[in-house]
């Protein structure tokens, strides 16, 4: 781990996360029950949380407003029983560009990133940080290889280096590599310029989908 996630940092970091995260939850509030009630008209539960690897290896359900079909799951296993090109995107990267899962609603929350904004609830619960790793699932864990520690040494974050790189125009190895990077050279500035950089990309909505 970087000498500088010391104790002392790290704690100004909590302290930032706290801070930030709840004048972020107070400004975003009209936006988080609109949505929330766009989705309640949709059928299904309006929030997902998915299980993530976070600091030290402690497992927490990671909160994203619902971008898919109820019978999501069921939507992908056809389309990756039939498609060899989707199966290798899936494959390769846990993503697709053209996922069926998707709804229209959920595909604007995914451009837009607002899907994202539950994950507030996560900082202040101290599960995630404002910027830190991409949250990874159990199963991406071994893709980590040496950099597993640096990935596994501070929370995920809702934004972070990989996010303002090319996002899903990277590769897994770079989205690592750039894990790794954030770790071993974290700042306090790094974060401040990552924040910016992420309202940036958010606006532009490169990488996206």
């Amino acid at each position: 781990m970087s000498p500088l996630l010391s104790r002392f940092n790290s704690g100004t970091k909590r302290l930032l996360d706290i801070l930030l995260g709840l004048l972020a939850l107070l400004l975003c509030a009209p936006v988080l029950l609109l949505l929330y009630g766009l989705l309640c008209l949709q059928g299904g539960r309006p929030l997902f949380g998915h299980v993530r690897v976070g600091r030290h290896g402690r497992t927490f359900h990671c909160y994203k407003f619902r971008t898919m079909y109820v019978d999501a799951e069921q939507r992908l296993a056809d389309l990756l029983a039939r498609d060899p090109e989707a199966r290798r995107q899936w494959q390769q990267d846990f993503k697709l560009k053209q996922d069926p899962r998707v709804t229209p609603l959920g595909a604007f929350l995914r451009k837009s990133s607002l899907d994202e904004l539950p994950q507030l609830w996560n900082v202040l619960r101290g599960q995630m940080s404002l910027v830190g790793p991409r949250p990874v699932v159990s199963e991406e864990l071994p893709r980590y290889g040496e950099a597993l520690a640096s990935y596994l040494a501070v929370r995920p974050g809702i934004t972070g280096l990989w996010q303002v790189s090319g996002r899903n125009d990277t590769s897994y190895a770079q989205r690592v590599a750039l894990d790794a990077h954030y770790v071993r050279n974290w700042s306090l500035w790094l974060d401040f310029t990552i924040l910016l950089r992420t309202c940036l990309v958010v606006l532009n909505r490169r990488g996206a989908y």
